[in-house]
């Protein structure tokens, strides 16, 4: 979880940024003083969270939230005040939450356990997944995943590009294979293929993000940590990395647009 604080009043952002940090110890957290620094940050870096300060010199918190929302229109507000007449500005916002001033840690945690777009911690994904250039999966720590076949790795690409959809095994050979005929021999291979995808997940430990169905697959979205994912949900972070490159090394990899 990455969180920005912003306060152009030094102590009151000193200790808005303890409490937070109190509260989420793993988290990613930056305090700002200035609202362009926290604008350049959020742009290049991405946020999940952000705490503003409404009541600031030269653009209010309401505003900065504003800017915010074009880069991540799912990012979490949570306002933080002395003045209690801001709120209705803040409301019309879609804020996540409000603070009033002086903040504590309770405010923040209860804030935090409520907010308007839930966030999967990064520390949940059981896998990081790389679809911008070429395709490569990573454990947490950023170990490259060895696949014992390279065609059961674009398997496992063409699961994660479907996007939790399930997918039956005459889909995957369509896309894999192409042309080549559907018959026994093929689905022979294909079950070898799957079997081999399964076998080195679970070597990692990691053989809970495919989910198994009659004839049948899918990833499950919520334990990867995945780049294209997140350039979904808009994460600044995401798309500033896209570069014009999806899955390269795969012919059936679409990229579109008009998918969000």
């Amino acid at each position: 979880m990455r969180i920005l604080c912003l306060d152009d009043e030094a102590l009151a952002l000193k200790m808005l940024e303890m409490c937070v940090k109190k509260v989420k110890p793993d988290a990613d957290v930056a305090a700002f003083d200035d609202w362009e620094d926290l604008l350049a940050d959020a742009e290049k870096n991405g946020c999940d969270v952000a705490f503003l300060d409404i009541h600031m010199r030269g653009m209010t918190g309401v505003e900065v939230a504003k800017r915010l929302k074009e880069l991540n229109p799912k990012m979490n507000i949570i306002f933080v005040t002395g003045f209690s007449e801001y709120k209705a500005d803040a409301m019309d916002m879609r804020a996540s939450g409000y603070i009033m001033k002086p903040v504590t840690k309770e405010d923040v945690a209860r804030e935090l356990e409520e907010l308007r777009f839930p966030i999967i911690p990064k520390s949940d994904a059981v896998l990081k997944v790389q679809c911008f250039g070429n395709f490569d999966v990573f454990t947490p720590d950023g170990t490259p995943v060895h696949f014992e076949r390279s065609k059961s790795k674009e398997i496992f690409a063409y699961l994660v590009h479907r996007h939790g959809s399930s997918c039956t095994t005459r889909e995957i050979a369509a896309a894999l294979f192409e042309d080549e005929p559907y018959d026994k021999k093929q689905q022979s291979y294909l079950q070898i293929l799957i079997s081999a995808m399964v076998k080195s997940l679970k070597k990692i430990g990691a053989e809970s993000v495919i989910n198994k169905s009659y004839n049948a697959l899918s990833v499950n979205p919520k334990l990867l940590d995945c780049d294209y994912y997140r350039f979904k949900e808009l994460d600044p972070g995401a798309v500033n990395a896209y570069e014009c490159e999806y899955m390269s090394q795969y012919y059936w990899a679409d990229f579109l647009y008009n998918d969000f």
